[in-house]
């Protein structure tokens, strides 16, 4: 299998609820008016607590500074993996279940903190631009490690870059998690459909709470997930093994899920059918 580190450098922010008025204009400008902005790498997810933006550096100039914004310090790369030409969502299993033996488990061991963002198509496992080093050491037996550079994917071994594995694998604690009511459904939108609902998704975006059927290409089967919120308080950056301690148990009863980490909960969506 190969792993590409991809060519965005990224910010990882929180908008409160009451500051949103305040980032209306460019996260519209961001989300729907793609010609006018240089940001390649997007992502907004909305929880009880605040709005998490992903962004790279050219989105992140959108963002004015405001007692509204937070900003986790660090650099982030995303990663992602790809099995026989394929995103690894080709495989069989769904979300993080795929990755948690080659990718998380590993890095978890190494000390390494990931913030995971899975999505419809793939898996993006975020780190710390500090920690690549260690990533592509702790990596390179599993997977064929390209960094893309300008469109092309460049081969990258572990003597290409600095130090290399020197922590100490540690003990995680141990977080409650929370099981809401909800259930969740996974889709996918076709961008070519956006200019004909980019009135009723800003109005779901930003004044109400119901989504329209239809609009969206979501799973073959239909099928519903359940949510785990992990985390009674903030979670905060630089815990690790927090995805692994989700994920590897999930993997080992081959059950598919999706993660979502955020700037205070991490979140694990499991399909209904496997809810027991």
């Amino acid at each position: 299998m190969d792993l590409h580190i991809l060519d965005h450098r990224l910010r990882v922010t929180s908008i409160s609820k009451n500051g949103l008025v305040n980032y209306t204009y460019p996260l519209i400008k961001l989300i729907f008016l793609r010609n006018r902005t240089r940001c390649k790498f997007f992502s907004l997810t909305e929880t009880p607590e605040n709005y998490t933006v992903v962004l790279d550096e050219e989105g992140f100039k959108e963002l004015q500074p405001s007692e509204h914004l937070q900003v986790e310090s660090s650099i982030w790369l995303p990663l992602n993996v790809v099995s026989n030409g394929n995103v690894s969502s080709s495989l069989q299993a769904v979300g993080v279940t795929k990755i948690a033996k080659s990718v998380i488990g590993p890095l978890a061991q190494q000390h390494v903190s990931v913030f995971m963002l899975s999505t419809y198509q793939t898996d993006f496992i975020l780190v710390r631009e500090k920690d690549l080093s260690v990533v592509i050491s702790t990596l390179e037996e599993e997977f064929n490690i390209y960094k893309e550079v300008e469109g092309e994917s460049v081969p990258v071994r572990s003597q290409d870059v600095s130090n290399g594995l020197q922590k100490n694998a540690i003990q995680p604690t141990v977080h409650p998690v929370l099981i809401p009511q909800n259930q969740f459904c996974v889709m996918s939108l076709d961008p070519d459909t956006l200019p004909s609902i980019a009135t009723t998704l800003i109005d779901v975006l930003f004044y109400s709470n119901r989504f329209p059927a239809d609009l969206l290409f979501t799973s073959s089967s239909g099928e519903l997930w359940r949510m785990v919120r992990i985390g009674g308080q903030p979670l905060g950056f630089d815990e690790c093994g927090i995805v692994a301690q989700i994920s590897q148990p999930l993997a080992d009863g081959d059950i598919s899920a999706y993660y979502i980490s955020t700037f205070s909960f991490d979140h694990a969506l499991v399909s209904q059918t496997s809810w027991h």
